[in-house]
């Protein structure tokens, strides 16, 4: 069986959300466990595959096609039709199949937030939103997706039937933890000086992990976060004299790249009153974060909507307490080993933001279940159930 795969979103050097959900099937394909005689792989890209993609080796190519521009109505499909040999079975991991392939399709969609919040996306990238899912999900075989949420609305929205979606839960990067160098000393102030020399952060923090856009609901983390700082605001505040003890220097972390409209989340420490506590840090490299996650009070993911949430399990594995929202897919990925909040209640973020910081023993328990909730996910298995739909479509089109 021969496999094309759109590689286009794994071939970028910052990756999140899809990118790294398309690069680590990538890796899981090529990797040894996945060495099969039945299954060999083209992977299909607009420009030449950047050194930390799997190499190439028998059963594994790249195959580097244009023109770029609208590479998956012309210059994809056009290939596909020439190709010999011609795969089985091609898999975009992405919203976008080709246009008028040849080929059986199996596309992977995130989310509908465009759906759910269209005021959110430039009226480009809304269209082809819209327009280019609505077509390639008509003509896929099969749709995959990260969490019955998506599904449910990936049925609802474009009246596909049921057994055409399929979940297939994201992974995570395994971790090898040494629970014995963690609380050693000498450790602990190697990530104490990382955090200081590189990043300039010296006390506590509350930790954001995500991209600048207006679903990620991070002016009201800083609306919310301002209440903290001043406790006598926060309705059912607890101690007040311990908040004047802890606050002093607490600050809002806030890690991840400009998306699309972020200007206002950008103004809105100013705006609240917490210039000098909240801190924009743009991406940081993949090896770094783990000292973030380790070393924060907690972690806060207060989305309006997504199609997985990802950043929980990270904040898990890292033994990082979570408070994420109580709607979406984001319950499927914290379990009951995250804090819930109403997204839009900005008092209710504030209140639980106050009350995991100041309760140690809640963050704890926390850390235990995050340790457990994280075994339900891997990479590997996320890849095996991908590779067995795409077997299966290419099974009953032969």
């Amino acid at each position: 069986m021969l496999i094309g795969i759109d590689g286009n979103e794994a071939n970028v050097e910052k990756r999140v959300g899809i990118g790294e959900y398309a690069f680590e099937l990538l890796r899981q394909f090529s990797s040894s466990k996945f060495k099969v005689q039945s299954a060999k792989f083209i992977v299909y890209l607009k420009e030449k595959p950047r050194g930390d993609l799997p190499k190439e080796r028998e059963g594994w190519k790249y195959r580097v096609i244009g023109p770029r521009k609208f590479w998956t109505q012309f210059a994809l499909p056009f290939n596909l039709y020439i190709s010999k040999p011609r795969p089985d079975v091609f898999f975009s991991p992405t919203h976008y199949a080709p246009r008028f392939s040849p080929i059986p399709t199996v596309i992977s969609i995130m989310d509908l937030s465009y759906i759910h919040f269209p005021e959110m996306f430039k009226k480009s990238d809304l269209y082809q939103l819209e327009n280019w899912t609505a077509y390639s999900v008509r003509n896929a075989k099969r749709v995959l997706t990260i969490s019955q949420s998506s599904k449910g609305d990936i049925i609802r929205v474009y009246k596909v039937e049921p057994d055409k979606v399929m979940v297939t839960y994201p992974g995570i990067k395994s971790e090898i933890r040494n629970p014995k160098s963690e609380t050693n000393s000498k450790y602990k102030i190697q990530m104490t000086k990382l955090l200081r020399e590189k990043y300039g952060i010296e006390g506590e923090y509350i930790l954001f992990v995500g991209t600048l856009q207006p679903r990620k609901n991070i002016v009201r983390l800083i609306e919310a976060f301002s209440l903290v700082c001043h406790p006598e605001l926060v309705s059912g505040s607890q101690s007040k004299r311990d908040s004047d003890l802890r606050q002093n220097d607490t600050e809002l972390i806030i890690v991840g790249k400009k998306g699309w409209l972020y200007e206002e989340i950008l103004e809105a420490p100013k705006k609240f009153g917490v210039e000098d506590r909240v801190k924009f840090l743009d991406f940081v490299p993949d090896d770094d974060l783990p000292v973030f996650y380790k070393n924060a009070l907690c972690f806060v993911l207060p989305s309006l909507y997504e199609g997985f949430g990802l950043p929980v399990l990270e904040a898990m594995q890292y033994g990082c307490p979570v408070i994420t929202s109580n709607v979406s897919s984001l319950p499927e990925a914290g379990g009951d080993a995250a804090l819930y909040i109403d997204p839009l209640d900005v008092d209710d973020i504030a209140k639980n933001l106050e009350f995991i910081i100041h309760n140690s023993e809640l963050r704890e328990k926390l850390r235990k279940k995050g340790y457990e909730q994280v075994k339900k996910f891997s990479w590997e298995k996320t890849a095996k159930e991908t590779l067995k739909v795409l077997e299966e479509v290419a099974s009953d089109s032969a």
